[in-house]
Order: structure tokens, then sequence, then C-alpha cells
């Protein structure tokens, strides 16, 4: 059930309804997850008071080997194919930051209540650095929602993370880069 999930806000709820047990067993079942280096939550950015956001978090299994075989994905072409194909992505740049970031930066998503996202947010103390928006396509579109968090988060560094693009910076003064090279040059230098 979680694979099926896998980038999607959590509801404890839907899944004890699902499962047919109480919520606060589903939550402990999530925590084992969690402690157990299988799952991350990715906690929503709510500093803002002003908006009405989202306040659950997101979960992603962290291997996402482990993602596309309980989906039953056996090879790259249905990978392409599959409709988890973007949340895959997503869980997977998320783990590959989190694991290079510097230790000063916590990670987090930001949402409004009116569907504006941002999938991930670098925050140092309490003041969001890095807005990141992950798409799978190499010409990503960029959302007016993405536009919009930035505009209300007001971070020193805007990126789009695509598979394979060439570094540039976009009319908004959004840097658009590949993870290899987001990872390899522009992560270090967020402060």
């Amino acid at each position: 059930m979680l694979a099926h999930a896998n980038g999607n806000i959590w509801n404890a709820e839907v899944f004890a309804r699902s499962l047919g047990v109480s919520a606060p067993t589903v939550l402990r079942y999530l925590g084992f997850l969690e402690g157990g280096y299988i799952i991350r939550k990715l906690a929503p950015w709510f500093v803002n008071a002003k908006k009405r956001l989202v306040k659950s978090p997101k979960i992603y299994i962290r291997d996402t080997g482990i993602v596309h075989r309980l989906l039953n994905i056996p090879d790259y072409d249905s990978l392409l194919g599959h409709p988890g194909v973007g949340g895959s992505w997503e869980g997977y740049v998320i783990e590959q930051v989190y694991q290079r970031k510097p230790e000063d930066l916590e990670m987090f998503y930001y949402r409004t209540q009116a569907g504006a996202e941002c999938d991930l947010v670098l925050v140092k103390g309490i003041t969001p650095i890095a807005c990141i928006e992950i798409k799978l396509s190499n010409t990503p579109v960029i959302s007016k929602g993405f536009i919009s968090c930035c505009d209300d988060l007001l971070p020193n560094y805007r990126y789009i993370i695509t598979p394979e693009s060439d570094p540039f910076i976009n009319q908004h003064q959004i840097q658009i880069t590949n993870l290899r090279h987001f990872l390899t040059t522009q992560l270090e230098n967020i402060k």
C-alpha cells in the first residue's frame, strides 16, 4: 500500500480503514518502518501562519528499487509507462539530496490548501534557503504554483531538478539543472 502512495501526503485514517486497524496502530507501524530506514517522512513547512497550508507529511520509500518491485515494475521501459514513475523519481531525488546536503540544512515540502506546491524546501534554522521542484521531464514547464511558493517563501535559491537537462537560468530566475550537476556543484554552495 505504501508503494502505491509513494510521494503522496500521508493520511493514517485511510490506511487504518483499509487494513481494518486503528490509526494509532498504523502510525506505530509507520514509526517502525521509519526507524528501520525503509521510509522517509518529509514534513511540511508551515511557519507562515498567514496562509492555509497542508500540515500532513509526505511518505517516501527510501529505496526506489523496493518501490519498483512492490509495484511489479520489471524494467526501465515499464517504469517509464507506469503512473508511479513521477513519485519514484521524486523520492529518488529527495533521498540523494538528503544523503549529500550540509548538516545545517533541513528538508521539508510546502503546499498551500489551494494546491500550490514546492517538492522540496531546504531550510536553515527557520529561514527557507532553497525551493526545489522535481520534474521527470528534461524540458520542464514551470508551474504557477511553484512560482507562488517561491514568492511566499522568498528563498535565496530556486531550482528545478530534471534527469538530464543542461543547466541554465530561466526568465523567472529559476536554475534548471540535472540531478548530477545539482549534487556535485550546486548543493554545496547553498548557504
